[in-house]
């Protein structure tokens, strides 16, 4: 098969025109999906197919070549990035099947003093942000918002509340996959992406409690619980620095969650929130019969207090003296998180005695990737690095979840603390099944974008579009953030945003003069703000509190907030880009 190298003027010698044609695909899945609302994955069905059209056609791509692009795209989609997104669903499950859950829920109800407020935003950003680190994809939204039914908190102020909260954590989340999935298609370094995404995230995650106050509670509950929501912030976002820049990236959220739950803990013992009974008579509707036990229609995810198929269930959110808890529930509830910590610092640290990384980087198997390799060249006649498939069967996020997970169920059936929520370990690897199932259009989903986005990277339509762009100079780091809000505002997914336009922005921050490190990550963080208006996520936060079809009322509440947000980021990048912040960046 004859080689191919990748142009970015193939229509008539000009960069623009390739450009604007190489958007074909982008724009087509944009529409489908906010226009004409077709289902995520014909979308991405249908873009992949106008994607493999302008290669052949217009980049004069082999079509052998263009449809083993497609092929290599959906493989990376398939693994690792599929495997981790269902590992990570799957120890949620473990929690959920096992009751663990609802004794975590507890947990935030303890620690909040009675004050609905602080309880609200316990749940919202700090739960959310563990939902958000093993599941995403909709889940922190559907949960949280059902558990804030729960507390008796009216459904409009309950919805925007999880909507704004699933923010600051969106950038790690899924075991921080939209990281995962951006370096593999750059080839850039992940942990120095997530390094720079650690250093624009929390400037986020200091001041979203503050913002769900003034949703709450409005100026009052601003005023009487300032305190508390700084330090749950600060510790959040401080603790997002630290573990994304010194730990592992992949661990963010679930570190910076139970620090900040443990700083509450801590903060609660020496400082009383005023205004509690008051606050909940002022902002608290009639509590919904069984809210608690109400499945969420389209979240894929089961809610706390719902019996899940597969054995066991979840206890109805009651104070009798057989639920309240108990140091060993307490650590129970916990224990899935800490465990995960310490697999992935064993995996990714320990070097006393065996190099564990090194010898876990050891078993990646490199694949070549057959017809591609050798065949798409670079303009010096090299292969491109891209059409090697590196197998990461041991050491990648997904199998780290598995062992961990395999553990949580072993402990669960057999020190269940109370006698009360007996877990096979049969019953747990059963569940991996029924998590693959209901997960297939949204695993479909993922599949078919990495494709699309791997045709248009190894065709030249993405570098294409990057040359472009980069003739806006160093005033494209204002712009960056606002490609991964647009696309993850559509697809609803940050990971499918960076599948979209990672590559691109490294194209213009070479072409541009900018580090393409800053601009990866100013997508990434880009589209943490972009979550909270997606139809998607709106859609699931409509349905958790009842408010179906009332979707562009919640968009009201939010979307101030959202473009805000987007400001902010926008500025911040613009100055990292420059001597002003520069001192920012690793």
């Amino acid at each position: 098969m004859e080689t191919f190298t990748p142009t970015t003027d193939p229509l008539a010698g000009s960069v623009a025109l390739s450009a604007i044609v190489s958007l074909l695909p982008l724009l087509t899945f944009f529409v489908l999906l906010a226009v004409v609302k077709t289902k995520s994955h014909v979308a991405g069905l249908v873009s992949l197919l106008v994607a493999l059209l302008v290669a052949i056609l217009v980049f004069q791509m082999p079509a052998g070549l263009a449809l083993m692009s497609g092929g290599l795209g959906a493989v990376f989609g398939a693994f690792p990035v599929v495997w981790i997104v269902v590992m990570a669903v799957w120890l949620y499950q473990v929690t959920v099947i096992s009751g663990r859950f609802e004794d975590l829920r507890r947990v935030f109800d303890v620690i909040g003093r009675g004050d609905v407020r602080l309880q609200s935003i316990l749940i919202a950003f700090c739960f959310g942000g563990l939902l958000e680190a093993l599941a995403g994809f909709g889940a922190p939204v559907a949960i949280t918002a059902t558990m804030l039914l729960a507390l008796g908190m009216a459904p409009l102020r309950a919805a925007a509340a999880v909507l704004v909260a699933n923010t600051a954590p969106v950038a790690f989340g899924a075991v921080a996959i939209p990281i995962t999935t951006a370096a593999g298609l750059t080839g850039l370094d992940a942990d120095h992406i997530g390094a720079v995404v650690g250093r624009q995230a929390p400037l986020l995650a200091f001041v979203v409690p503050l913002i769900l106050l003034l949703i709450l509670d409005g100026k009052r509950g601003l005023k009487d619980c300032w305190p508390a929501a700084l330090v749950i912030g600060f510790s959040f976002g401080l603790a997002q620095f630290l573990c994304s820049n010194y730990f592992s990236y992949e661990l963010t959220d679930v570190v910076a969650a139970l620090v900040a739950m443990g700083a509450a803990v801590a903060f609660l013992r020496v400082w009383e929130p005023r205004g509690r009974t008051a606050a909940r008579e002022r902002i608290c509707a009639e509590i919904p019969v069984g809210a608690s036990r109400v499945p969420v229609a389209g979240s894929g995810v089961p809610v706390a207090g719902h019996a899940v198929q597969g054995g066991g269930s979840g206890v109805p959110g009651t104070d009798s003296a057989a639920e309240r808890l108990t140091p060993v529930r307490t650590w129970l509830a916990l224990f899935p998180y800490f465990l995960v910590i310490m697999v992935f610092g064993v995996a990714k640290l320990w070097t006393f005695g065996v190099d564990i990384p090194g010898w876990l980087a050891s078993t990646d198997i490199a694949v070549p990737w057959p017809l591609l390799y050798g065949n798409v060249v670079d303009a010096a006649g090299d292969p491109v690095s891209s059409t090697i498939y590196k197998f990461t069967w041991l050491s990648n996020p997904g199998t780290l979840l598995l062992i961990a997970g395999l553990l949580v169920a072993v402990v669960y059936s057999r020190f269940d603390g109370a006698g009360r929520y007996p877990l096979r370990v049969g019953t747990a690897l059963a569940e991996i099944p029924r998590t693959i199932h209901r997960m297939r259009w949204a695993a479909l989903t993922i599949l078919t974008v990495l494709a699309l986005a791997y045709v248009m990277n190894l065709s030249g339509q993405t570098v294409s579009i990057g040359t472009w762009l980069a003739g806006t100079g160093a005033f494209f780091a204002f712009l960056s953030p606002i490609l991964g809000w647009i696309g993850t505002a559509v697809t609803g997914s940050d990971t499918s945003a960076n599948a979209l336009f990672a590559k691109l922005q490294q194209t213009a921050g070479l072409k541009a003069g900018i580090d393409p490190n800053l601009l990866v990550a100013a997508n990434t963080s880009g589209g943490v703000v972009g979550k909270l208006i997606s139809p998607q996520n709106l859609a699931i936060a409509a349905t958790a509190v009842r408010l179906d079809g009332q979707e562009s009322l919640i968009l009201r509440k939010v979307v101030g907030w959202s473009v805000g947000m987007l400001l902010v980021l926008c500025i911040v990048v613009y100055l990292q880009s420059t001597p002003v912040l520069g001192w920012m960046l690793p």
